[in-house]
Order: structure tokens, then sequence, then C-alpha cells
């Protein structure tokens, strides 16, 4: 399952997240925020972000969102809840996302042109990788990764975002 996971992730910086988090998961199914620092990830950190996930129904907040999100959504995103970030008509598209990765407790890949209203000259490649609650039972955070490539250069380095 790992090494077929892995050869999905495109971006180098997926494949380095994803590697520390097997890591620090320990053989388990995945780690728990308090075995992951993002000062281990240095290089990564205007793209990660930390979703609380409430157990009782699935709602989530950004407890923290790198600059570069900042700059793809146009404002500050860290506090909001996710129902308030501005999907566009990728709304449906980031929820099925999201929700599988909390009801699975598996991380999910994905690779979207157009994250949002007005970045359809972007393409994102993402990554979201669960954390387990402090009991151990279920999600309780999302550790993700969005890397943000303009769709020219992406199609200048053989399309490999959108089989283009």
């Amino acid at each position: 399952m790992n090494i077929a996971f892995r050869a999905q992730l495109v971006v180098p910086e997926q494949r380095q997240l994803y590697d520390y988090w097997l890591d620090k998961a320990a053989g388990r199914p995945m780690p728990r925020r308090s075995d992951i620092s993002p000062v281990h990830v240095p290089r990564l950190l205007p793209h990660i972000s930390l979703i609380d996930v409430e157990p009782s129904t699935c709602r989530c907040r950004i407890r923290l969102a790198g600059t570069r999100l900042r700059d793809v959504y146009d404002r500050e995103i860290t506090g909001l809840e996710l129902e308030d970030i501005d999907f566009g008509d990728k709304r449906d598209y980031w929820e099925t996302a999201y929700r599988r990765t909390i009801e699975e407790g598996k991380p999910t890949q994905g690779i979207i042109r157009g994250p949002r209203v007005n970045k359809e000259h972007l393409v994102q490649y993402w990554l979201k990788l669960p954390l387990a609650r402090a009991d151990g039972d279920g999600v309780g955070m999302i550790l993700c990764l969005d890397h943000f490539i303009p769709a020219l250069d992406d199609e200048e380095a053989g399309g490999r975002a959108l089989g283009t």
C-alpha cells in the first residue's frame, strides 16, 4: 500500500512529507499530532496546513496555513472553517477529499487545475495526511501539503498533472 501510494505522488515535496509522515507513524496506521513537528520540514512550511477535525461533527477548522495558501486564497485562512473558504465550483471536490481522509483514516492525494475562482492558471498538487487524536481513536487533525505550479510550467514539463 505505501509503495503504491507513494508512486502516485508527483512532486518531490509530496514524497518528502509523506516519507516524514510514514516515519513518524512508526508502523501505526497514522501518527499523532504530538509525533510531528513542522520544524522538521522547514522548506515545506509555506505549503503546509494543519486542519483540526471536530470528532462528533467532522467539521474542519484551519489551525495553521502556510504563506503560499494565503497567496492563493488572497487572504489569511488560518482560523477559518473549511466551509468559509471560497472553493467556487470545486467545493464538492474538496469536501469529498477531506471527508475521505477523515473517514478512511488514510492519506489521500490529487491534482487539480484552478484550485479556486480566478486561479485557473495554477495546478495544485495536494496531499492530505491524517493524524490520530490523542486517545488514538480516529482522525483528530489533517496534515496538508498544497503545492502550486503555474499551469504553463506544468505543461512545459510534459503535462504531468493533467495528462496533457
